[in-house]
């Protein structure tokens, strides 16, 4: 798939969300730590910057990123990976206690019909009662990666078992990398919102250099090892952020 081309066809279709008072109190789903701030960080930041609560979901413990070091066996980097992630919300001006980690293992996160669906799909759907979000960030429901797609179908499920409706605008991490023609949105099928970040793009920068076992060479025992390729944070680069929203025709 031509990453920049599909790219720049979903930000010829964006319309600027310049009210981030329509967003509001926010939940975040992030598959894994450093998602959060790759995939809205610089709209967390600003939700934040206006007062709005947010609260993170962590999904899985991450530690398939180094599945072969002797030196951060796995124990070891879910903690490395939780302190990391605690670092970057902390810029982000998020509290270490408007966070939560659910630790299943990742690259397994369950999807429907799996063990420990139920229970994850019950853990996230407490969590929306409690918080009460206006809008949640999940990533895109075709994203490649499985964990994510888990999340999405997760969340899905999660809204089932609550009486809360809030927004849900869906964010994009994998689909530029290893995406196929399949996994695009189709333009009946999801609106495409852009929010300008110019303003808080250096502390969104920091968030993301926060998980610095993903982007620094800090682990260099697993040849194996997975980090944050140049190449997938130039998608990263440009001052503004895309969200997917359904359809409500459809």
């Amino acid at each position: 798939m031509n990453s920049g081309a599909n790219q720049a066809i979903l930000e010829e279709r964006a319309v600027w969300l310049d009210d981030l008072q329509t967003i509001g109190p926010a939940l975040i789903i992030a598959p894994h730590p450093d998602d959060e701030s790759l995939g809205c960080g610089g709209t967390i930041a600003q939700l934040r910057a206006l007062n709005y609560a947010v609260h993170v979901i962590f999904v899985s413990d991450g530690t398939m990123s180094h599945p072969n070091s002797a030196s951060y066996p796995a124990e070891r980097l879910r903690n490395l990976r939780e302190a990391e992630a605690r670092e970057a919300l902390r810029i982000l001006a998020i509290n270490d206690a408007d966070c939560t980690f659910l630790r299943y293992k990742d690259r397994q996160v369950p999807m429907r019909d799996q063990p420990d669906f139920l229970e994850a799909t019950t853990a996230v759907a407490t969590l929306i009662d409690q918080v009460k979000p206006s809008t949640i960030f999940v990533p895109w429901r075709r994203d490649p990666h499985p964990d994510h797609r888990a999340s999405w179908q997760i969340m899905q499920e999660a809204l089932r078992q609550t009486t809360n409706r809030p927004r849900v605008l869906e964010y994009l991490i994998w689909l530029w990398e290893l995406g196929n023609q399949r996994d695009m949105p189709d333009p009946d099928e999801m609106n495409v919102w852009e929010v300008a970040i110019d303003t808080v793009i250096d502390q969104r920068n920091r968030a993301i250099a926060a998980h610095c076992s993903q982007v620094t060479r800090l682990i260099d025992d697993d040849p194996t090892a997975f980090y944050l390729s140049p190449e997938l944070l130039t998608h990263f680069e440009k001052p503004r952020e895309l969200f997917l929203e359904a359809n409500s025709q459809n």
